[in-house]
């Protein structure tokens, strides 16, 4: 599983084939003429496999042999249920799995496939492009009501103003050309806590900030050092290294990073796969403080010796509780154990997230020192309270309908709708966009163009609706996303928690429908209570019959407690040194979650 990174799948794209089983440089897909604007994703014949589009170009659907590629994550692991495959593919329940045999040296055995030479376009310079953001919802000042729990030893005193942090003046003018006025609550306390040099393991809600509340006082303390890019080496050292799960949360980590860092001499860097690997070094050479990247990307250049770690100071994991599952945890462990990686009594390690599963803080004890500070914030560690969550009872084949008609009423707005395969996915938007509903779609098979594609088209409204699996579930932020629908509901109550969180972020409202399916999801009944009680929402009478009559109900209390996550130091559940890890019950999500 670890040595099928997903920079193999960056040398290499299907042959002749976009990840839709659409020929390379073809535009149209939109076989039933309506409103789908969409030049990529995927349609009928994606699903059905054979069958090339409506020109006669291609060879063969994402249903036959040559329509696989590299999907799941950056570890080559596949993506959620039926889709698992060999080598990072998918496959359906009867489908052959297809494996690839790996060389060792980043190439695979009787490949054929040509090397990826996408380069995205060049970022703005501009500041009012580089400054953009959207302004705060009329529930912002709510968060200063929000419970917040610090545990551990001798927690710094939480701030109450951007000044108080002490930020550099040019650092301090980028927050205020960012529109930031005052500090969430996970800033107020997450701020001073790495300043003081502290280890952290934060649990807030999406959309409440966490990204600013590691980037600024990390940009702080190396300006403060005179830290300054440079261009004269070939092995690039930096202060800081920020993992993530997705190409798309972390070039949006960057994106922020590069906005803080504007103007002074801090340098960041992203790497993720998708993308000419030549191209990223040499971006990378120009010089680098703070990296941000995928696992796969980054250990390759590790790997071939263009980044040291000698110099590290922070190692940041956000979405921390997937980057310790057992999809990513070997890749982090190969991470800290890499030559020239500081101790972690050496470095600072941050985690953060909106959920954190307890076997996942055991495992946090392996990379965090012993004395790391706990920060829960709120009973919006859970659901968000600023999302309106209405679940509709459903059969298999009513969906479809059931989404029309919400679309429907939903006009131009735009509208999320997660499913739970990569086909589904294709197929779904095909569907909608036969029904004059322009919509996009993005999940791990697509190239990294037409991910691009579709999250631009989706955020300038063009494709008001964007179709996707959980690739899209954790961390992005986009703006005036006021609705999330779960087609499929997810397998596990934490990744409800991501997906409705892509809407009513920083304050704003928002709405989520979930479609519920008895016969598919009554395993999620009891945690789906536990979420609309906790998050103030109606609780329909049949989810809690539901709820009453699933396995294992003894003791069943709706209420549940007030933070969504807690320090699982507190009931001595684990010695916080280190962990068994073959105590560390597997994630769910590992095998059932649809990555990269």
């Amino acid at each position: 599983m670890g040595d099928e990174w997903e920079e193999e799948e960056t040398k290499t794209t299907t042959s002749g084939l976009s990840s839709n089983g659409v020929s390379n440089g073809t535009s149209s897909w939109n076989s039933g003429g309506g409103g789908g604007v969409d030049n990529n994703a995927g349609n009928k014949r994606g699903f059905f496999g054979g069958g090339g589009d409506s020109g006669g170009r291609g060879r063969g659907g994402r249903g036959g042999f040559k329509g696989f590629s590299s999907g799941g994550d950056d570890n080559g692991n596949g993506g959620s249920q039926e889709e698992r495959g060999g080598g990072g593919g998918y496959r359906g329940k009867d489908e052959d799995n297809f494996s690839k045999v790996s060389t060792g040296d980043g190439e695979t055995e009787g490949d054929e496939r040509p090397k990826v030479t996408y380069v995205p376009p060049p970022l703005a310079e501009d500041e009012d492009t580089i400054f953009a953001h959207y302004a705060s919802g009329i529930n912002f000042n709510k968060y200063d009501d929000i419970l917040v729990d610090v545990s551990g030893l001798n927690p710094p005193q939480a701030i109450y103003t951007f000044k108080e942090a002490c930020l550099c003046e040019s650092l301090e003018r980028n927050v205020a050309k960012s529109g930031y006025v005052k500090p969430t609550p996970v800033q107020k306390h997450g701020i001073p806590i790495i300043a003081a040099g502290r280890d952290i393991m934060a649990c807030a809600q999406t959309g409440s900030g966490k990204t600013a509340a590691f980037l600024l006082p990390i940009l702080q303390k190396l300006m403060a050092d005179g830290v300054a890019a440079s261009s004269f080496s070939e092995q690039q050292e930096p202060e800081a290294i920020i993992v993530a799960p997705t190409r798309e949360l972390i070039n949006q980590i960057f994106l922020e990073a590069r906005k803080f860092a504007h103007g002074t001499c801090v340098r960041p860097v992203v790497l993720y796969g998708g993308i000419s690997t030549g191209h990223q070094i040499r971006d990378l050479l120009r010089g680098c403080n703070v990296l941000c990247g995928t696992p796969g990307r980054l250990m390759d250049m590790i790997g071939r010796g263009k980044v040291g770690l000698t110099k590290l100071r922070y190692l940041v994991m956000d979405e921390a509780d997937r980057m310790l599952d057992m999809g990513f945890e070997p890749e982090m462990r190969r991470l800290v154990g890499s030559p020239g990686m500081p101790s972690k009594e050496e470095r600072q390690t941050l985690m953060f997230s909106a959920t954190y599963p307890e076997d996942i803080q055991r495992m946090a004890g392996d990379f965090l020192k012993k004395d790391y500070l706990f920060l829960a914030v709120g009973v919006v560690g859970g659901a968000c309270s600023d999302v309106e969550q209405k679940l509709v009872q459903v059969t298999k084949f009513s969906k479809r309908d059931q989404l029309l008609e919400i679309l429907k009423n939903t006009g131009t707005e735009r509208t999320m709708v997660f499913v739970e395969t990569k086909r589904q996915a294709d197929f779904i938007a095909s569907f909608l966009c036969q029904e004059n509903v322009a919509t996009t779609s993005i999940h791990g098979d697509r190239e990294q163009r037409e991910r691009e594609q579709a999250l631009g088209d989706f955020r300038s409204g063009k494709c008001p609706v964007l179709v996707a699996t959980s690739v899209a579930a954790r961390g992005l932020d986009i703006k005036d996303v006021q609705h999330v629908v779960n087609f499929d509901l997810p397998n596990n109550i934490d990744d409800y928690v991501h997906r409705i969180g892509r809407t009513g972020r920083c304050g704003n409202t928002g709405q989520a429908v979930s479609f519920y399916d008895p016969e598919q999801d009554n395993q999620l009944a009891r945690s789906l209570v536990k979420i609309l009680c906790s998050a103030q929402q109606e609780v329909p009478s049949w989810l809690e019959q539901s709820a009453l009559g699933a396995h294992g109900t003894s003791g069943f209390n709706p209420v549940g407690r007030v933070f969504a996550s807690t320090d699982s130091r507190k009931t001595g559940g684990f010695q916080s040194g280190g962990s068994d890890q073959s105590s560390a019950a597997p994630s769910a999500a590992a095998d059932e979650e649809e990555w990269e």
